[in-house]
């Protein structure tokens, strides 16, 4: 959709977007606090915490999980985990944590949702005072390690999963190195409430182990049978389409992944998508995670025919992020029957396919592998796209 303005709405417009968008959240204010860097941003980060809301999570206890100045905190309530909606296999972690003296807390990766023995179900990575048996840095049932890391002020871990190998550093020093002989190849990250109180913020997370899609050049690896009416070329490591209805679609199949790559809409509120777990051959008949910038009366909470990472049809975009005729970065992550999008690092969508079952997903749920499809959607299209890169996930854990 194209939306005409005179132009001095289209000032105000502007003016009011700017406003709502960049004017910063209360709990937020700290600067860099639940914020990526431009370094971070086209390094492939995204945030697994907002914030501001717990969206994104899901508690597997019964505690008062909440959100107080920018922090995700805890204090009481039954022993369990708040973990994410979305499971990770090989990546790089970053979390802060603060925690009161005595607290006994951790945080859990490639975790179920209610693990049995941290030894075998999942990797605990503990928070814990120095008598304890795991103290902090260490994975609990796994590896201790020595050394007084309890601290009242706040913490940083940064931990590394790629394959069966673990690394641990904390506030910069490099604590723990672990090779597991049987490896947990994916699961969700889990927040801890055992005992005390625990505080956690800036939660981001760097998928590894993608693979380029795109050869900079050319669209070899693609099919270009049904371009229809659209136009697409290749230079200078961007690939570029015109006009439409029309699409360009993968030779390789997906089934579970991690798709990340930049967009650039060369246009005002210009409509196109990205599609997955296609069917082979057809046209335009996969999930769609939608490209569209527009939002009504100066609100981003208000997007424009499902908004930018919107699953299109099924969950719209929360927030619409990017602008247009600026590059954006876009992270899809297709987890079984659960999907999520981030955009610019920032969480828009979080949807899980409860449909029957169906070959076709216009119909119902598919899980089966499946072509990527970028779309020409008419004849105003004009997108660009680069660094695109994917990583298969491994065998999913059952929740």
């Amino acid at each position: 959709m194209h939306l005409q303005t005179s132009p001095i709405r289209a000032i105000h417009f502007l003016a009011v977007a700017f406003a709502v968008f960049w004017a910063p959240a209360p709990s937020a204010l700290a600067a860099g606090v639940n914020e990526l860097t431009q370094e971070e941003l086209a390094e492939g980060w995204i945030k697994l915490f907002d914030g501001q809301t717990l969206f994104g999570w899901k508690a597997a206890n019964e505690a008062d999980w909440k959100v107080e100045e920018g922090a995700i905190v805890v204090t009481t309530g039954d022993q369990g985990l708040l973990h994410t909606t979305t499971q990770f296999a090989d990546y790089t972690l970053k979390v802060d944590f603060r925690s009161a003296p005595g607290t006994n807390s951790g945080i859990f990766l490639h975790t179920p949702p209610v693990p049995g023995d941290p030894a075998s179900d999942c990797y605990e990575l503990n928070i814990a005072p120095p008598d304890n048996p795991f103290p902090t840095g260490s994975f609990v049932g796994r590896q201790k390690v020595e050394g007084n890391h309890e601290s009242d002020q706040w913490q940083s871990y940064e931990v590394t999963l790629r394959g069966g190998e673990c690394q641990v550093n904390l506030d910069g020093e490099t604590v723990l190195e672990y090779t597991d002989p049987d490896p947990l190849r994916r699961g969700y990250i889990g927040l801890q409430l055992n005992s005390g109180k625990v505080q956690f913020r800036n939660i981001k997370l760097k998928p590894l182990a993608t693979e380029s899609i795109f050869n900079d050049s050319d669209v070899t690896g693609w099919k270009i049978d049904q371009a229809r009416e659209s136009e697409f070329t290749a230079e200078d490591g961007v690939l570029r389409v015109r006009n439409g209805p029309g699409q360009i679609e993968s030779e390789g199949e997906y089934a579970d992944f991690i798709l990340q790559l930049d967009v650039l809409v060369n246009g005002e509120h210009l409509n196109s998508g990205i599609f997955f777990r296609s069917i082979p051959g057809d046209f335009q008949n996969g999930y769609e995670s939608q490209i569209h910038n527009g939002f009504r009366d100066g609100d981003p909470t208000q997007p424009i025919d499902a908004g930018t990472g919107a699953i299109f049809r099924r969950q719209s975009a929360r927030r619409v992020v990017p602008r247009d005729f600026e590059w954006f970065h876009k992270t899809i992550v297709a987890d079984g029957p659960h999907m999520a999008v981030w955009v610019n690092g920032y969480q828009v969508t979080d949807w899980t396919d409860t449909r029957q079952p169906d070959e076709n997903p216009r119909r119902g749920q598919r899980l089966k592998a499946g072509t990527l499809i970028i779309q020409g959607h008419d004849p105003t299209t004009d997108l660009s796209f680069r660094n695109m890169r994917i990583a298969e996930l491994p065998e999913r854990q059952e929740p």
